[in-house]
């Protein structure tokens, strides 16, 4: 085990590595210069020279990308443009509580929906209910999630005054209030992922259930539950826990398009806002952390698989 994260953590360091480069060639190679969004159409060619000179954005791109991984390394992602030279670590921490709380609870969702109805539906195959399942989890899949945010937004905010239609109110000002600001988001943010969930884990299921020994256990009287929960889905909870890592990761992904369709301060609006801003500072330090956010989900879904199946060694 020891070895193997040691390889890990070399492999993050690898990857975060790639993924800085790319940001950063990327985010040059974009048309627009961020002193002559600052200074505003008003300013002159002379002005807008000068700001862009103090920002250092005057200086071959190799050049900049140097100094911003000799700064990264140090620990210094540098200062937001837009926001009045603040410490980059700082402006992200600003918009975290949103994007974390509303990715937890949608993973929360996905997770206890998503694993529920795939062993249902595998209890009951090739039955009314099963084709039933399949049916709704085809039709999460495939709906959009900005159309699905706009109908929940529309049915249960504004024909049915039951949750606000947008906004946030921090976790400061009471959990609940929080909640019911969070709990259509995070339907939207779910949906996709509670299908994608469900529908591995009546696979799985399906594949375990046709073994011997679950065909054993049956013929000694062991109880429906107790094989379906005990012998069947500890033995398929394995991949299942494959995708839900990568589901967690996507949600991170998938909700900046959920927080600007609820107006959501999160990760995700900062990124887009910072991404037509321009400003760079900000830009590569979200990507940093989501990137960093990915290798850890991925490293702690390799390491649950040792306490789900002993006998598996790295």
């Amino acid at each position: 085990m020891r070895n193997f994260l040691i390889k890990r953590i070399f492999s993050m360091v690898l990857v975060l590595l790639v993924v800085s480069v790319m940001v950063f060639v990327i985010m040059h190679m974009l048309p627009g210069n961020p002193a002559a969004i600052i200074l505003g159409p008003e300013a002159t060619n002379e002005e807008v020279a000068a700001l862009a000179a103090e920002m250092g954005l005057d200086q071959p791109v190799w050049v900049q990308f140097v100094e911003w991984v000799g700064r990264l390394v140090q620990g210094d992602m540098g200062e937001s443009i837009f926001f009045q030279n603040k410490p980059v670590p700082e402006v992200i921490a600003d918009h975290l509580e949103a994007t974390i709380l509303l990715t937890i609870l949608s993973l929360g969702m996905a997770v206890v929906v998503g694993i529920v109805s795939g062993v249902l539906a595998a209890a009951v195959h090739e039955t009314f209910w099963d084709r039933g399942f399949m049916f709704i989890t085809s039709l999460a899949v495939a709906i959009p999630n900005f159309w699905l945010g706009l109908m929940l937004a529309l049915v249960f905010s504004i024909m049915i005054p039951l949750f606000p239609p947008a906004g946030y109110s921090p976790l400061s000002d009471g959990f609940w209030k929080c909640l019911s600001y969070l709990i259509l988001p995070s339907i939207t943010l779910a949906a996709g992922a509670v299908a994608l969930i469900a529908r591995m884990t009546r696979a799985c299921m399906l594949d375990v259930l046709r073994n011997e020994y679950i065909r054993t256990a049956k013929a000694k009287g062991v109880r429906q539950s107790m094989v379906i929960f005990k012998h069947g889905l500890r033995n398929a909870i394995i991949p299942v826990v494959t995708v839900i890592g990568m589901t967690f990761a996507n949600l991170m992904g998938g909700a900046v398009v959920t927080e600007s369709i609820f107006n959501i301060p999160g990760v995700g609006r900062l990124l887009i806002k910072s991404v037509f801003t321009r400003d760079y500072p900000v830009i590569e330090g979200v990507v940093i952390y989501i990137a960093i956010a990915w290798t850890v989900i991925n490293l702690l879904v390799d390491i649950i698989y040792t306490f789900i199946d002993p006998r598996l060694e790295y």
